[in-house]
């Protein structure tokens, strides 16, 4: 019994140390360096006046239309989310609607979390999406390639990935670096097609009807963190988003 709580305790203290080097890690890369040089002073006095303390989570809710990403913080001692920043686009590929194959220029919609940091990316720095998730897989089918690499960056250009200026991802990657090394081992990035109110989702099914199915399974996504400021629970089932 005593060597089962010791491995516990050893494997615990393991996790955390992983997590407390992530920063460290990430620092030892010259662009991070520098943006944390450039960046950080300022963003953490307002992280500090927003009451998000120290140790904080994070969310990146995306909207193709508007052409915004927003950034959402909240204490690791607090329930909600309250909104920090919003981005613009700087740069925009293809049309609403998800992406389905490989080289459609497509920037995917729906339910995704940052999979990869790259310190040293073609665009300055980038955040991976894990795209494709098992519904992304279903609606492009067994014979068809759903393509990948789909990131937030730097730079200003895409082909389906969401570019924000290299001064703007300085921003957002020492954020995502700040709330992984705080422990959150997956920051959500809700990618919709437009802000899914009931009037816009009337006005663009009207424009793209054959995604009208689609982006109403999104809708109740959207409403649950509009409504309590937390991030939705979202299980991917037969091809589909279910919220609960």
């Amino acid at each position: 019994m005593k060597l089962i709580c010791l491995t516990f305790l050893l494997s615990l203290s393991l996790m955390v140390h992983a997590q407390n080097n992530f920063k460290a890690t990430q620092i030892k890369f010259e662009r991070v360096e520098k943006a944390y040089q450039e960046k950080w002073e300022t963003l953490r006095k307002f992280i500090l006046a927003d009451g998000f303390g120290d140790r904080f989570s994070m969310v990146i809710n995306a909207y193709k239309s508007e052409g915004k990403l927003e950034v959402w913080l909240k204490a690791n001692t607090d329930k909600g989310y309250k909104l920090f920043r919003t981005y613009d686009f700087c740069a925009h590929s293809g049309t609403l609607g998800p992406k389905v194959t490989e080289g459609d220029g497509q920037t995917p919609e729906g339910f995704y979390y940052i999979n990869v940091f790259n310190p040293m990316s073609n665009f300055h720095l980038s955040l991976g999406v894990n795209y494709p998730n098992s519904v992304d897989q279903v609606r492009t089918g067994k014979d068809r390639k759903t393509g990948g690499d789909i990131y937030i960056h730097g730079n200003c250009v895409t082909v389906g990935c969401i570019p924000l200026t290299d001064e703007k991802i300085k921003e957002v990657y020492i954020l995502g670096v700040e709330a992984r090394n705080a422990g959150q081992e997956r920051i959500p990035v809700n990618i919709y097609p437009f802000k899914m109110t009931e009037a816009n989702l009337k006005k663009y099914s009207g424009q793209f009807p054959a995604q009208a199915s689609f982006w109403k399974s999104l809708q109740p996504g959207y409403f649950a963190f509009e409504q309590h400021k937390t991030q939705p629970n979202v299980s991917e089932v037969k091809g589909k988003y279910l919220v609960r």
